[in-house]
């Protein structure tokens, strides 16, 4: 099985920890290929970046082709996923809803621990775009600067472990998850200081991508995710172009 795990951002030290994270998840005969984008921002943090990112991802995606059992947009916030899922056959998975579905399966309410309070508003987006609102306890988010969007976790673990202490005893979360692709592998680490089941998102999301690789379901020719039909493009890149012109094969 072989599985690609985007990063739309550009900081290739994060697609590492990305990649170690989720291998370690990976069954035995998974190869994941990681991918970093050449363009955008070190990290998306907001609305905006979330847009660029999400184009980029789907350029990434129709430049990878058809080669993949199944891709991973690694991005908490899943930019570009919905978009994704319109355009190519193989699954596209999320971190966030993998996270988010994972958490579901062992608690009844989930918190969203994270880095930066810039990415609470993104997320709680994200947690409506995906109809979870009722299954989320909250959002507990960083309140002071870090020095690399790199070494973030390893700065930060003892906050990040408190506020995820904080988010079971005053917002009743019965799951954590530690979001942000910047935290991936940090869940194993903290696991036994947090009173509650710690979800990895890069862990949920590479095995809910083998699992769908694995049921290969049918590509949508009826409802929201059908594939739109063709249309002329002008300035996108050749692959992205040719995906949506119905010029080639790669991606149905």
């Amino acid at each position: 099985m072989k599985i690609l795990l985007l990063n739309p951002n550009t900081t290739a030290d994060v697609t590492g920890l990305l990649a170690a994270a989720g291998a370690r998840a990976a069954s035995p005969g998974t190869e994941l290929v990681p991918m970093t984008a050449k363009r955008g921002v070190p990290y998306i943090a907001t609305r905006a970046e979330a847009q660029i990112g999400g184009a980029i991802a789907l350029e990434m995606l129709a430049e990878a082709g058809s080669t993949f059992d199944a891709a991973i947009i690694a991005a908490f916030g899943d930019p570009g996923l919905f978009g994704a899922r319109e355009l190519f056959s193989f699954p596209v998975v999320g971190l966030a809803e993998a996270a988010m579905l994972t958490a579901c399966m062992v608690g009844r309410k989930f918190a969203i621990v994270t880095f930066s309070r810039t990415l609470a508003p993104w997320y709680q987006e994200c947690v409506a775009m995906h109809g979870l609102e009722t299954r989320c306890a909250g959002i507990r988010a960083l309140d002071e600067a870090f020095q690399s969007i790199s070494d973030v976790q390893s700065e930060k673990e003892e906050v990040l472990v408190r506020l995820a202490n904080t988010a079971v005893e005053q917002d009743a979360a019965d799951v954590v998850i530690l979001s942000g692709a910047p935290l991936a592998g940090l869940a194993d680490k903290v696991k036994d200081r947090i009173p509650v089941p710690v979800i990895d998102p890069v862990a949920a999301a590479v095995r809910q991508a083998e699992t769908l690789a694995v049921l290969k379901p049918r590509k949508a020719i009826a409802g929201t995710f059908r594939r739109p039909g063709p249309k002329p493009t002008t300035g996108l890149a050749e692959p992205l172009a040719a995906v949506i012109e119905h010029r080639e094969q790669g991606g149905r």
